[in-house]
């Protein structure tokens, strides 16, 4: 009775675990596509450049 009350337990951490490993991944892809789209805008608005980059282009 106790190894399956047991059992039982584990198979829940372990499927609490797998919902919060894909929440996390899902979260991680996210940031990386703001990130992309982030720095796609600041090269299309000129920031990001150094002063002396900056100089040239004037």
């Amino acid at each position: 009775m106790n190894l399956r009350l047991d059992m039982d337990v584990q198979k829940l951490k372990t499927k609490k675990l797998k919902k919060g490993k894909n929440k996390a991944e899902g979260d991680f892809d996210s940031l990386k596509t703001d990130y992309k789209r982030l720095r796609c805008s600041m090269k299309a608005a000129g920031l990001g450049k150094t002063s002396e980059q900056m100089k040239r282009v004037s």
